[in-house]
């Protein structure tokens, strides 16, 4: 019994004493996303609303239609 007892309590002080570490963080360069402008241009100013705008249209043609 004063084995098991002995062997916890070494377990418990070996288990803290390697907890932290002495040595400097690794710390790593953040990577950035490399930014390209020709594509934000290309789309021009109204961006991502013309394919909403043209279903908008034609739905409308539709409901025109089956009047």
């Amino acid at each position: 019994m004063k084995s098991i007892a002995l062997a916890a309590a070494l377990t418990l002080a070996a288990t803290t004493a390697f907890a932290g570490n002495v040595s400097e963080p690794i710390v790593e360069a953040p990577i950035e996303a490399a930014v390209d402008g020709s594509s934000a241009s290309s789309t021009g100013s109204s961006g991502g609303a013309i394919l909403p705008i043209l279903l908008l249209v034609a739905v409308g043609a539709v409901i025109a239609a089956n009047d």
